[in-house]
């Protein structure tokens, strides 16, 4: 799967050096999209332009080839000058080969190994604004999540030991490139995740449409005093006590389903709901992540 091929850019490319959707490498690739291949390897699958081409930009020395059609080698070129560049074995292959790789890829794939990050070492920085993601199974909810995390600025997403393997391909086509630009904390208990987040100095917030505390109001009083987090040294679980928004903080949100239960909702500082105006039920996970961690990051801005 990572034999030494001609460069797509170099002279003599119009002949596909892999033509053959049958061949082991072609298997071997797309066995990846298997959370027991992934393991037994050490790699997974990198689908798509946008993903691909922040993968090659922020970690290429995690990339174990990249595989693109002669015509997305040709419209992609920034990524593989970009590949070049890095030194990043590239291959050329038919559209058959790389239908048959991955039918999601739109004929730009990587191969590429995970990058392990404890929390301890995202906790050395100093972060300010956390997500984690607690018993999250949905592939597209999780990546959607990650995707938002980014945007809004947070420094990393933490993925407890129960939810979805942040490496399955459609988590990694959902965050948009974004997997590769934060910190991404996997296996951990929610209990351990949260006591060292809160050892760090960060207050927890647990994300929930029967929480105490209005998402609204927490923004109309954010950063003037009164309200207290972990970070200000008041807080403890259970007391009620209104977190303020504009301190360090890390959301947790449950799982799609059933959200968060009981035990876990025990363990933040304080449970926060997101207002529902309108005639919905409620709010999909990503989208109520999206608007905790935006409202977190408009509160420390």
């Amino acid at each position: 799967m990572s034999a030494t091929s001609p460069d797509p850019a170099a002279p003599g490319r119009g002949r596909p050096l892999l033509d053959n959707p049958r061949a082991d490498r072609v298997k071997a690739v797309r066995a990846l999209a298997g959370r027991s291949a992934r393991v037994r390897h050490g790699q997974f699958l990198v689908e798509g332009p946008q993903s691909v081409r922040e993968l090659v930009r922020e970690e290429a020395p995690r990339v174990r080839d990249l595989y693109l059609t002669e015509a997305a080698a040709d419209r992609y070129d920034e990524i593989v000058a970009a590949a070049r560049a890095a030194g990043v074995r590239t291959h050329l292959a038919t559209p058959a080969v790389l239908d048959a790789m991955s039918p999601d890829a739109q004929h730009v794939l990587a191969v590429a190994e995970p990058h392990d990050v404890a929390l301890a070492e995202v906790l050395a920085g100093s972060p300010r604004l956390v997500a984690v993601l607690s018993r999250v199974r949905d592939p597209g909810n999780a990546g959607a999540v990650v995707r938002a995390a980014d945007a809004a600025g947070a420094d990393a997403v933490v993925l407890t030991a129960e939810s979805v393997d942040v490496h399955n391909p459609k988590v990694v086509r959902s965050t948009a490139g974004s997997l590769f630009h934060l910190p991404v904390v996997t296996g951990v208990t929610l209990a351990d995740a949260v006591a060292a987040l809160r050892r760090g100095g960060l207050a927890v917030l647990a994300a929930d449409g029967a929480g105490e505390h209005d998402l609204d109001d927490l923004l109309d009083v954010a950063g003037r005093g009164g309200s207290t987090g972990a970070a200000g040294g008041t807080r403890t679980p259970g007391t009620g006590a209104a977190p303020d928004l504009a301190l360090p903080t890390a959301w947790v949100f449950g799982n799609e389903a059933w959200g968060l239960p009981d035990a876990d909702r025990a363990l933040a500082d304080a449970v926060v709901r997101v207002p529902i105006r309108g005639r919905a039920e409620s709010l999909n996970l990503a989208t109520a992540a999206t608007v905790c961690l935006y409202a977190s990051s408009r509160a420390q801005r």
